[in-house]
């Protein structure tokens, strides 16, 4: 968008190239001393290329100076000014046919590529019934030196008889009476009313004709290619745009518009052409980059996306930026001041924006050198993640805290990137720890049988299978195993991770060794303990003392009601010790009954651990029997590519 803000203020600054500034007839425009000798008078009826002088010659037409508008043509001194210019209009009224502006050199040398003479410029034809005259300037040099262009004396000569063959145009059939004469806009309202019948009834017909094609279209594709029609219904109404504005300059002659009614609105017709032009092409853009991008994704080429995405909106870029240079063509502008300056605010918006365009470069990096897709889970810098976009300034990653983390993307092609998505097996790394009271040749003998085991076990392949004694340390041996999984994704790694450990395991119950646990060690102090001892001594005879004086007292306070209390005593103490009999025959049969469920635990327990085993065997079977393939990745934003 600053770009194309750019743009347009540049090409606005230049006035329009037709704007010359007229003088009095016959008078001209010279700046005496102020211009130098090597420099060109520019002339006073803005002749100096070929372009101004079709577009002043038709400024002067509308406005019905016609004495004015004979300044443009190469007259003889026989000839009367205002008949000439007179017949000459009739006859580009009946048929003639301007080229457009942007074809018509704008230099003072004019075409020198085509096949005329080097003083000779073709600027368009008219064509009325079987004849045909072109219409040709040619440069004509006054006696005061100057140089400019007129309409040539042949093409003026060939006028008459192009009048002769001339026969009432439509206009001038149907105009109602009540409108001749009448102007509008210094146009005349015939003219108006027809051009606008015309534009409208163009529009309508040619909308109707495109919708009829494309939905008869839309029925036929598919039965023939058997795919739906790729293209959507919002082309119809650009598409009709443009077949009207093709059609209607043709249609405007054939009716028989004025051409200074006609020119006008040729131009204008044509810059809606091209806006519709720029609206159908982005349309089918879309349309193309859509589809492209379904298909990357059904093949499951999914580093093929960032590359589309980027060069849909580069497409886009240029074709916006060509439209708008083509519209200002045609409404009249200098375009080389503006494309100039157009360079040099590029150049000063790419020094300003220098980490814009270094992010932009990044990621056609990225994009074209694929270390990471989206989808891929990575591990760059301090992060992790999973990548979920690629853009033309940055990318995101989705890290296991489910945050995303935007990352520039000239950082992110100057990182180390480490893929883990693209791993084509899984590592299988394990340690055992077997005490140190475990015989030698016993654990020579179980590592040389481990490592004939994993070797041969199903679930790995022949990649890197070893079982080795990696340390002796002062408690365990410590034996390293090592191998390689095929596996599609890590989950399943993990399934067939456990099959493997529990076969390892099963295996080393074989051999008379016991596996190491980590040991503690607790260091006393012996005058510590004495000293701690021979406290706790003191204090239990300093509280027996205590409590035997206060039993003499209570003694001596209860003298009175002893025999009662004693009764009593005696009482509580049979049904205490029934009770306490009674507690310990319920106390015999609870621990009987959990002897027994002792005695029967282990034959279940053991029961139980073998059906674990044998399930889990037999996943590890299914496992076997799962078809490993090293497919291309399919298209999937899960975090489950983690290492």
């Amino acid at each position: 968008m600053m770009l194309l803000l750019i743009m347009a203020m540049s090409v606005l600054l230049p006035t329009a190239s037709f704007a010359a500034e007229t003088t009095t007839l016959g008078v001209n425009g010279t700046t005496g001393s102020e211009e130098s000798a090597s420099t060109p008078i520019p002339d006073s009826f803005g002749r100096d290329t070929p372009r101004h002088t079709v577009q002043g010659f038709i400024k002067a037409l509308g406005e019905n100076d016609y004495l004015l508008a004979s300044n443009y043509l190469n007259l003889s001194k026989s000839d009367n000014p205002t008949t000439v210019v007179r017949q000459f209009k009739q006859a580009l009224d009946a048929g003639g046919r301007f080229q457009p502006d942007l074809q018509i050199s704008n230099t003072p040398e004019g075409n020198l590529t085509d096949q005329l003479p080097p003083n000779q410029e073709n600027v368009g034809v008219i064509n009325v019934g079987e004849t045909s005259v072109p219409l040709v300037l040619e440069r004509v040099l006054s006696k005061q030196g100057e140089q400019y262009w007129q309409f040539s004396s042949e093409t003026l000569s060939s006028v008459p008889e192009v009048i002769e063959n001339t026969e009432p145009t439509l206009v001038s059939r149907y105009t109602v009476d009540s409108l001749e004469g009448k102007k509008l806009f210094g146009y005349q309202m015939a003219d108006l009313v027809a051009a606008l019948t015309m534009i409208v009834s163009s529009f309508v017909f040619t909308y109707i004709l495109v919708w009829l094609l494309y939905h008869l279209l839309r029925i036929a594709y598919p039965r023939v290619r058997g795919v739906p029609l790729p293209l959507p219904n919002k082309v119809v109404l650009p598409l009709s745009v443009v077949i009207m504005a093709l059609i209607l300059s043709e249609v405007m002659v054939y009716a028989g518009v004025s051409v200074t009614l006609r020119e006008p609105v040729n131009r204008f017709a044509d810059i809606a052409s091209w806006l519709a032009l720029t609206w159908l092409l982005l349309r089918v853009i879309d349309a193309i980059f859509t589809r492209a991008v379904n298909l990357s994704y059904k093949k499951n080429y999914t580093e093929r996306v960032s590359i589309l995405g980027l060069l849909r909106k580069v497409v886009k870029a240029l074709l916006l930026i060509f439209a708008v240079i083509v519209i200002f063509g045609n409404l009249g502008f200098d375009l080389t001041t503006g494309i100039a300056a157009l360079g040099v605010g590029g150049l000063a918006l790419a020094l300003g924006a220098q980490k814009t365009i270094e992010n932009l470069v990044g990621s056609v990096v990225v994009v074209a050198d694929s270390p990471v897709r989206i989808g891929d889970y990575c591990k760059f810098g301090t992060y992790e993640g999973t990548v979920i976009d690629i853009g033309i300034r940055s990318s995101r990653v989705r890290t296991l805290t489910r945050t995303i983390v935007t990352v520039p993307n000239g950082d992110f092609s100057s990182m180390q990137i480490e893929n883990f998505t693209s791993r084509d097996m899984f590592r299988f790394f394990h340690q055992l720890y077997i005490k140190r009271t475990a015989d030698i040749d016993v654990v020579f003998k179980m590592v040389k049988d481990l490592d004939e085991f994993l070797n041969e076990h199903y679930l790995t392949n022949q990649e890197w299978n070893q079982v080795h004694i990696l340390e002796l340390r002062q408690d365990s041996y410590v034996i390293q195993l090592q191998a390689y999984i095929n596996a599609n994704n890590v989950m399943e790694f993990y399934d067939k991770q456990n099959v493997v450990l529990v076969d390892i395991l099963t295996q080393v119950k074989k051999y008379d060794v016991e596996h190491a646990l980590p040991t503690q060690q607790l260091i006393v102090n012996q005058t510590d303990v004495a000293s701690s001892k021979a406290n706790s001594e003191q204090k239990s005879d300093n509280d027996e003392s205590a409590s035997n004086a206060s039993k003499d007292d209570d003694m001596a306070n209860r003298t009175d009601g002893s025999a009662q209390h004693a009764r009593d005593d005696m009482d509580k103490k049979q049904d205490k010790h029934h009770d306490d009999a009674h507690n310990i025959d319920l106390d015999k049969d609870h621990r009987a009954s959990k002897d027994k469920k002792t005695a029967a635990s282990p034959d279940a327990t053991a029961t139980k651990k073998q059906h674990g085993i044998k399930a889990l065997r037999e996943k590890g079977r299914a496992l076997k029997k799962r078809k490993f393939k090293h497919t291309k990745r399919k298209f999937g934003l899960s975090i489950w590519n983690q290492p």
